[in-house]
């Protein structure tokens, strides 16, 4: 079997960023697939599943009640690695033109307090799995570390 496209980016080298992992044809539409990538694979330390969980809980109520995005949402949720997030929109997008949605949805999560959204036992398979510091400090370090500083680098996967 040939390797997947996700598996032939060189993760001995990629950084934390915003990247374009692939867009699909689905007839006439075309759904770009974002990797937003949050640590540095195989040289920075994972995510732990809870506030993986927890990022993944927050960032999916911020991306489907967006005003202008969420009709464009297909998915959001977590690399298996977790050292990041895929992001599927509708439309030819670009980094570029969701780096300014990527933050906007760090903030809230950076921001949040209160109650997760879907963390009860009736809503979801594993809601005692969440922390919702540690989802924080995770979106702030992406936020302060890598969208603070986005540049074209940090938005083409490396050779």
């Amino acid at each position: 079997m040939e390797k997947i496209a996700s598996f032939c980016v060189n993760h001995l080298t990629l950084e934390p960023g915003i990247y374009l992992s692939r867009q699909d044809k689905l007839g006439t539409q075309t759904v770009s697939t974002f990797d937003l990538r949050m640590t540095a694979p195989n040289r920075e330390p994972v995510m732990n599943t809870a506030e993986v969980h927890t990022i993944e809980h927050l960032g999916a109520t911020f991306l489907r009640n967006h005003p202008d995005w969420g009709g464009r949402v297909l998915y959001f949720g977590p690399m298996g690695c977790r050292t990041g997030f895929y992001l599927l929109l509708a439309g030819e997008l670009y980094p570029r033109d969701v780096a300014e949605l990527v933050g906007q949805m760090f903030r809230f999560i950076r921001d949040f307090t209160g109650p997760v959204p879907g963390a009860q036992a009736r809503d979801c398979g594993n809601y005692l799995d969440m922390n919702l510091p540690m989802a924080r400090y995770w979106a702030g370090r992406y936020l302060d570390n890598t969208l603070a500083r986005l540049d074209d680098a940090h938005m083409q996967y490396p050779q």
